[in-house]
């Protein structure tokens, strides 16, 4: 029996190269086909809405926060991923790396011995066909953490992995190489600069030698299992280099322009935040999301820490930056996130590719989504 084929038309497509009002086939999960102007038979009117490919989210924090929504709170495992999964799909989102941390921080932050309850949840919801979006994994390994190695050793045994981010948060390194900056962080839920203070020698000396020790092991994890690398917050020359050393495919936030040019002159494809582009600068005093798209640095958006920044940026970037137009705009958050992790099935409006689709228009400069398909099948 042939697939049936559903049409969708009156749409401003938005196709790798240009916008066109016109129509679009889907059959079997994939694109059929689509063109310009009526569509060849009676389809969904979708009104002369946009019609884009489904986003591809490579880095969201926003999970942790259904599942620990206040300090020693935690919420129902299931109940806290099905709520995540369900803004995630509303946001346009069909692709999402739910980016779950593997090791204690230097400060404490992190999961622990809970990671794998969440990560358990994600299993056993994809397994029962209970998410809208589809989710893979990202492992943020804390490279100075003291189970760093074991956890994430544990974790590709059992589950598959899609990307390994590399991080690095010691007092003086990378993010926090402005001491300043490590004292504003480590104290932003009330800690006395004191405390602070008291164990940063000890925090500096543990990082450097969890790191010599760590990165090689992560390293060599990721090659054999075949799991693209990611560079967190690379900030000198010298991180970019080590980057480019590593084979490191993806550098996520990178904090200084100079570390974001070296990166794209080494065929690293840089990743900033959708907020940061928004709110017209870094929260945190890093480079500027748009500086960088000026300079033609700029390959990916992630929405980082708000799931519907990530369209509500794609959309203001034309209108932001001269000579980006809404194609190679919306193209930084389907496309170019889909390519750096060799999902070469979806991310473009084209013949047999998935049918990964989101319907939206604009209302008071706010993109509202209004339906969404995931392999041909409507899940919001």
């Amino acid at each position: 029996m042939a697939d049936r084929v559903e049409i969708l038309e009156n749409a401003h497509l938005v196709l790798p190269d240009r916008v066109v009002a016109g129509w679009l086939a889907m059959a079997g999960g994939r694109i059929a086909e689509f063109g310009e102007g009526r569509a060849p038979g009676r389809g969904v009117d979708l009104s002369g809405d946009h019609l884009v490919p489904g986003l591809v989210e490579l880095h969201t924090d926003h999970l942790e926060s259904h599942y620990a929504p206040r300090p020693r709170v935690r919420w129902h495992q299931l109940g806290a991923v099905l709520a995540y999964d369900a803004q995630i799909a509303a946001s346009g989102i069909t692709t999402v790396f739910d980016s779950l941390r593997a090791g204690t921080d230097p400060d404490g932050g992190g999961l622990g011995s809970e990671f794998d309850t969440l990560a358990q949840a994600i299993a056993d919801a994809r397994a029962a066909g209970l998410f809208r979006a589809e989710h893979l994994t990202p492992l943020r390994c804390e490279i100075p953490s003291a189970d760093v190695i074991d956890t994430v050793r544990d974790f590709v045994a059992r589950h598959p992995v899609g990307l390994i981010s590399l991080m690095d948060h010691t007092p003086g390194q990378r993010q926090f190489r402005d001491m300043a900056k490590y004292d504003q962080y480590a104290g932003r839920g009330g800690r006395p600069i004191e405390a602070i203070r008291a164990g940063t020698a000890g925090k500096i000396r543990d990082g450097a030698a969890r790191n010599a020790r760590n990165r090689p092991i992560l390293l060599a994890l990721a090659r054999a299992h075949g799991i693209p690398l990611a560079s967190h917050d690379d900030t000198t020359l010298a991180d970019v280099a080590m980057s480019k050393a590593e084979s490191v495919a993806l550098a996520e936030f990178p904090t200084t322009h100079a570390a974001a040019e070296a990166s794209h002159a080494a065929g690293i494809t840089v990743m900033m935040g959708a907020p940061n582009l928004i709110r017209g600068g870094s929260h945190s005093g890093n480079v500027a999301a748009q500086e960088l798209a000026e300079a033609g640095l700029l390959g990916i958006l992630s929405s980082d820490y708000v799931p519907a920044s990530l369209l509500m940026a794609a959309f203001q970037l034309p209108g932001r930056v001269p000579g980006i137009d809404l194609a190679a705009a919306i193209a930084t958050v389907t496309a170019n996130p889909a390519r750096a992790t060799g999902l070469d099935d979806r991310g473009r409006i084209a013949p047999g590719l998935r049918a990964d689709l989101v319907r939206m228009r604009m209302a008071q400069g706010v993109p509202v989504v209004r339906e969404v398909w995931r392999a041909g099948t409507r899940v919001m």
